[in-house]
């Protein structure tokens, strides 16, 4: 079924053509027909798989439709998000979805000023894209009216939850009109989402599972046994051996995504880095800088790892194994993205067996071991471009020849 066949409005469908959008993916096969019918939805499926046009397209035509008939006043449609850059990238989405048709959006989030943001919101707007921190403040402070609403969505609803924002979610049910439509996105499923689903509609969620190997086939993932102290090593090898690919690095830390990025400086590589202590304006700098190509190595923590959404990663890796299973889904799911191939790599020492353990036991399989014989192993570390690495060498040498001559010094001796 193509996208001209569906009940949606002719500018809508001309933005998809535009957007190269000729049929739709699974997901949104799935989810358009039962949101249009204004029934909720659990939708559960693989990153990449395009699950914001799955709830934007039927939204915009149902508010659009309406509006043609009659101009209603206030925000018809909230979408909560867990991140600022997803805030910002659906917002962008929406926005190239519903033009021509008589739909506006906006998006608000923290760490700007948040006087343009109470500007454009008493203009009007239909659909508002927030994260939760800015929407309660504005709304605490009477800038924003949600009694209007008719659809709620959670995206990253998984997410949402494990951010904490499980009391914050039922806090704003008591401010929205009983009688709407909540709409949940996620890529993955947890008792927790589930409850929170059912605790918040009326009628029956229609839950959409995702296939038992939550990564896309498109991606080709393998785990790497590599020293904790080596990992710099095997990333600089990575990326000399794809020169001109846009490579993402997921860390731990704030902290780590730092040294990990002067590690790269040591070695001529250019990296920039994306974590919570970094302000708005930096982080749209960064965004722009690898989406355009500017720098093609961009490590990040998982707090940003869901706002990442470039159609063009070549490479992910896990420089260190996510402390949950889930974000293994997440961060892999940044490659390999509609009908693009990517490939993932997921760097795991002997301290992180046990997550190793955990993520094999989410997926349902056993990820496939990239060997690295010792020789090969070894040159990786010798023919690297880093100081620090060619010190250590050294010292080892002379440790071992101070060994040595200890080891004669004995020998006379006796």
């Amino acid at each position: 079924m193509k996208f001209e066949e569906y009940n949606i409005s002719p500018e809508i469908k001309k933005n998809l053509s535009k957007l190269g959008f000729r049929r739709p993916t699974d997901i949104q096969f799935k989810a358009i027909p039962s949101i249009l019918k204004g029934e909720d939805v659990l939708a559960i499926a693989q990153t990449g798989t395009g699950k914001t046009a799955a709830f934007a397209i039927p939204v915009i035509n149902m508010i659009d439709a309406r509006k043609r008939i009659k101009r209603p006043d206030g925000i018809k449609c909230l979408v909560m998000v867990p991140t600022h850059e997803l805030a910002i990238q659906l917002t962008d989405v929406f926005i190239q979805l519903s033009r021509h048709t008589k739909v506006t959006t906006f998006g608000i989030f923290g760490g700007v000023d948040q006087e343009p943001q109470i500007e454009k919101l008493n203009k009007g707007v239909d659909i508002l894209i927030a994260t939760p921190g800015r929407m309660f403040d504005l709304r605490s402070q009477g800038h924003l009216r949600l009694e209007r609403i008719e659809t709620l969505v959670l995206d990253e609803a998984d997410h949402m939850l494990d951010l904490g924002f499980i009391k914050d979610i039922q806090d704003l049910m008591r401010h929205l009109p009983k009688k709407r439509q909540t709409l949940f996105f996620s890529a993955t499923i947890n008792q927790k989402i589930k409850k929170l689903a059912y605790s918040l509609v009326d009628k029956p969620v229609r839950i959409q599972i995702s296939p038992k190997n939550p990564v896309a086939k498109n991606v080709n993932h393998k785990v790497v046994f590599v020293s904790m102290d080596d990992k710099r090593f095997f990333l600089e090898r990575i990326h000399g051996e794809n020169e001109g690919k846009k490579i993402l690095v997921f860390v731990r830390t704030k902290v780590r995504a730092e040294r990990v990025s002067k590690a790269m400086g040591r070695v001529n590589i250019d990296s920039i880095t994306i974590h919570g202590d970094k302000d708005q304006k930096s982080r749209n700098q960064v965004m722009n800088q690898f989406k355009t190509g500017e720098v093609k190595l961009l490590i990040a923590t998982d707090v940003s790892a869901r706002g990442i959404d470039i159609p063009d990663v070549d490479i992910v890796i896990n420089y260190d194994l996510p402390e949950q299973a889930e974000n293994y889904v997440h961060r892999v799911g940044r490659t390999g993205r509609g009908k693009n191939r990517g490939n993932a790599y997921s760097f795991s020492s002997k301290e992180e067996e046990e997550l190793l353990v955990e993520i094999q036991d989410f997926l349902g399989e056993k990820i496939e071991v990239l060997e690295i014989g010792k020789e090969s192993y070894r040159a990786t570390i010798d023919f690297s471009s880093d100081v620090s690495g060619d010190i250590k060498s050294l010292m080892k040498e002379i440790e071992d020849h101070e060994d040595r001559s200890r080891k004669k010094h004995k020998k006379k001796k006796r």
